[in-house]
């Protein structure tokens, strides 16, 4: 049976079973692009014009179910980014990016599958790209990036929506960027499907470079493994480690605190903690021996750092991204050595972003 955020989709419903549907009432919106009210009437407004939509009532019921999902959520975060400025106009600059985050823990918390509730974060956080995508540095990369997360005509049928469902002057104005995207994603062979590239390696160094070519396959001249992990305290990578891999050396920003006594919120502790951890890895990579990086690498900025240190002693980077339903998360981190407190652990979930496909040359999620 699929997944289904609720079964009574009315707005009653809604707003009695979820608090951050209640929220939306009394959002305000700036009345030049928002003239309908405030976001919850913006809402029922943008699942109505999809609900009615000819392309929506052709998916599948699970891809149904994404998209209605998407544009419940896709400006949830209106109710905790919105402003009014100095000259009387109202914004919400940030929402959508807050608004993934949001959505991925509402939907971990209600047990949605890992790939349905990446793909409904995906659309949240790039709900508007369709209306703004010639603004970007890269339009190019942006459409390309965007249809190995949430699917380009995914996207372009939310933003229709999200155009439909509003009252303002430049309507026609909006949808023909819609149609502009459509064209874009075409040109970029991933209107129907996501980019194809003929490596991960291909892949990684596109999206790693600025200047690089969507079609270049580069030479893979790596020299040796790193294993590294990704993935929330409690989420068993340690278990995976001695299951998986018994005897291959680990570098363990866990294990190096521990050692030496030292804290998980002494800052300057912890920063000595990572230098220890580069200084080490720096020796097993000039050697190119294989090893496992086991830390929790939770945020894109923080893989980031990690794996530009390990391909640039040519490195080849096999990312796990390791995740258990949420219950049985909450239960595992109670019953480790060294649990960590729960608020603590629930302040890191705000800020979870899964490992994306091109951070790596090899991206795996492990449920």
């Amino acid at each position: 049976m699929n997944w289904v955020l609720i079964k009574d989709k009315s707005w009653q419903s809604l707003e009695r079973n979820f608090e951050w549907v209640a929220d939306m009432s009394g959002v305000r919106q700036d009345p030049r692009h928002h003239a309908e009210g405030d976001v919850a009437v913006h809402t029922q407004m943008v699942l109505d014009a999809l609900q009615n939509s000819v392309e929506f009532e052709a998916l599948s019921e699970s891809a149904k179910e994404i998209l209605w999902t998407a544009a419940l959520l896709h400006d949830v975060e209106k109710r905790s980014t919105t402003v009014l400025e100095f000259d009387g106009s109202i914004t919400s600059k940030g929402h959508a990016k807050k608004g993934e985050y949001t959505t991925r823990q509402i939907l971990y918390e209600l047990g949605a599958p890992v790939q349905m509730r990446e793909q409904i974060a995906a659309l949240v956080r790039h709900h508007g790209l369709p209306l703004w995508v010639m603004e970007k540095r890269d339009p190019q990369k942006a459409v390309i990036e965007s249809s190995l997360r949430g699917g380009s005509t995914q996207l372009a049928l939310l933003a229709k929506a999200d155009v439909l469902g509003r009252t303002c002057n430049d309507q026609q104005d909006l949808l023909e960027r819609i149609d502009f995207f459509e064209a874009l994603c075409r040109e970029q062979q991933c209107w129907f499907t996501p980019r194809y590239f003929e490596t991960g390696l291909a892949r990684f160094d596109y999206f790693r470079k600025d200047d690089s070519s969507v079609d270049y396959i580069p030479f893979d001249d790596y020299k040796n493994d790193v294993i590294m992990l990704s993935g929330l305290p409690g989420m068993g990578k340690d278990f995976f480690i001695t299951r998986n891999y018994p005897g291959m050396t680990v570098i363990s920003l866990d294990e190096i605190r521990r050692k030496n006594k030292i804290k998980p919120d002494d800052a300057a502790g912890n920063g000595w903690v990572i230098q220890q951890a580069k200084e080490h890895a720096r020796i097993l990579l000039r050697r190119s021996e294989p090893f496992i990086f086991n830390a929790t690498n939770i945020t894109k900025q923080m893989r980031s750092i990690w794996i530009d240190l390990f391909t640039t002693y040519k490195a080849r980077v096999k990312l796990l991204y390791m995740e258990v339903p949420y219950q049985q998360w909450l239960q595992q981190n109670r019953d480790r050595d060294h649990p960590v407190p729960e608020k603590v652990i629930q302040r890191m979930l705000q800020k979870l972003e899964v490992p994306l496909s091109y951070e790596a040359q090899t991206v795996e999620w492990i449920f």
